[in-house]
């Protein structure tokens, strides 16, 4: 009796420094306190909360930003939407399956988006990236040249050459 209850309390340890550890955990970027969504209505709801994403349209033909990538497996997206901001100006949506794939990409070109633990926005407008602060979203730059202010968070990217900032650089 005592070693089925030594192999039963050894067993709930283990599950709870499982938990507690974060083992098992596949996906680094959970740990950031970055805000997710399951689909592009959540994507567009979290945008609306801090800023506007109007017109939501999935895959949009007229919109060439991000089409040819969005179709490519090699960049880890799942989905492609696009939205205008309330100046009209535009901001592409991607859900994204693989994060390490899809910095890896960003990687080779150097492109810098606003991102979650499963999503990247890439909004035309400062002033709209601004306000999209409050989301707990971080800035993916994977620009060589970028110098991060002290007192801002610069965490290593899943790629080679990124970094993921709550610094947003005036553009």
């Amino acid at each position: 009796m005592r070693l089925k209850q030594a192999a039963t309390a050894g067993t709930a340890a283990l599950a709870a420094l499982l938990l507690l550890t974060g083992c098992g955990e596949d996906d680094p970027m959970t740990d950031l306190g970055l805000p997710s969504a399951s689909d592009m209505a959540s994507l567009a709801h979290l945008i609306n909360e801090h800023a506007a994403c109007l017109d939501l349209e999935a895959d949009p033909s007229e919109v060439d930003y991000m089409r040819e990538e969005a179709r490519d497996p090699a960049w880890g997206i799942k989905e492609r939407a696009h939205c205008v901001d309330d100046h009209n100006d535009s901001i592409t949506l991607l859900l994204i399956n693989d994060m390490q794939k899809f910095q890896e990409q960003s990687a080779k070109g150097e492109d810098e988006w606003d991102i979650g633990q499963n999503f990247a926005i890439a909004a035309e407008n400062g002033e709209t990236i601004h306000r999209l602060a409050a989301s707990k979203m971080m800035t993916l730059s994977c620009d060589p040249d970028l110098t991060v202010p002290s007192g801002y968070k610069k965490i290593d990217g899943l790629a080679d050459g990124c970094v993921m900032t709550d610094y947003l650089a005036d553009s």
